[in-house]
């Protein structure tokens, strides 16, 4: 069906209507999220609009990620419904094609494009996010904690670490406080440095600011500080979360977790969410469909549409849901990341058998 005149015509509009709503999306992600940043930074004038745009530019592509499955849900609708508005599946379906055939190249381009989101699109979003992690610290420096999700403090023998950002793909540490304390638990001095890594008993920090009472602020490029600490007791603590881990890394990121003793459950899962996302992208094309195909003989638009945004939120919902179960160790992570896109796989295909051939 691909091959054929109408099968390139169909899935040039299914993709043209993908693109279209992702490219919107991109944009308002964007400017959202610089509208944010442009608010976080309105009290530091050195910080300058072009880092700004760079730092939600590098954000934008892990929360597109999030959003996948609605771009294909409304892009598919969007696409079936002009479509439908400008009788060219009437004239398909009066030429005797099913609807099996004309949304043949709409389901196969979703496949193709899952698989690509998995494998290509996951690690660039993980990269970037990585990087804007970095450049955030950066930015705003060490000095802006933010005690947000992403946040850690644990207890290095004489001293009390804080980071704020969640450690990188070398194993890093972004946005590091450290309060150094006496035997008596006094305070003693204060270090901010834009990154620490543990390594031979000690953190390498960088880019250092030490702050000692009633002394003038030192800066020094690299600065070591005796710790405590293992490197599996750092990872249990300062755990990468699995949503920045890129989908090559996640299965050596499965056995480490496992060599060290830590629970892999969040990592199993997001690996079999990335496994299971064309499946997932198959699914909301089928929502769509069952929304759209009927538009030019029944009405209601408005209606339908909503329908099928209801649907979508609701997968979303019951997605969201197993994965929670699936963290907990509740369910196995396979039947956590699958079980939702079949069952609205399987509910697409039945409502659309009996539209058409019930």
């Amino acid at each position: 069906m691909l091959t054929s005149t109408l099968g390139r015509y169909l899935s040039k509009r299914f993709l043209i209507a993908i693109f279209g709503v992702l490219a919107f999306l991109f944009v308002m992600i964007f400017l959202l999220d610089f509208a944010e940043t442009s608010r976080r930074a309105s009290d530091l004038p050195r910080v300058s609009v072009g880092s700004i745009a760079a730092l939600s530019l590098l954000r934008t592509p892990s929360i597109i990620e999030q959003t996948l499955p609605f771009v294909f849900l409304f892009g598919a609708i969007i696409c079936f419904v002009n479509l439908s508005l400008r009788l060219e599946l009437v004239v398909m379906r009066a030429a005797g094609l099913s609807v099996w055939q004309f949304l043949a190249p709409p389901v196969v381009c979703a496949v193709v494009l899952g698989i690509l989101a998995a494998i290509a699109f996951n690690p660039l979003s993980a990269a970037l996010k990585t990087r804007s992690d970095l450049l955030d610290t950066r930015v705003f420096g060490a000095r802006q904690i933010r005690d947000d999700d992403k946040s850690r403090w644990i207890r290095d023998g004489q001293a009390v670490i804080h980071t704020s950002a969640e450690n990188s793909d070398d194993g890093a540490l972004t946005g590091v406080t450290i309060y150094a304390l006496d035997a008596d638990g006094r305070f003693v001095r204060r270090l901010e440095a834009d990154t620490a890594k543990l390594d031979k008993g000690a953190w390498h920090l960088s880019n250092v600011q030490e702050f000692i009472p009633n002394q003038p602020v030192k800066t020094s490029e690299s600065v070591e500080f005796p710790s405590n600490l293992t490197k599996s007791q750092v990872d249990q603590k300062f755990a990468v979360s699995a949503d920045s881990v890129s989908f090559w890394r996640l299965p050596s990121s499965i056995a480490q977790q496992g060599a060290a003793g830590l629970d892999a459950n969040d990592y199993r899962l997001q690996y079999q969410t990335l496994l299971a996302r064309p499946l997932l992208l198959v699914a909301m094309v089928l929502i769509a469909a069952t929304v759209s195909l009927r538009f030019a003989r029944l009405g209601g638009i408005g209606v339908m549409i909503l329908s099928g945004i209801g649907a979508g939120f609701l997968l979303y919902v019951v997605t969201k849901m197993a994965k929670d179960l699936g963290i907990a160790g509740l369910v196995a992570p396979a039947v956590a990341a699958w079980t939702p896109a079949a069952i609205a796989a399987l509910i697409g295909f039945t409502v659309l058998l009996n539209q058409e051939d019930g």
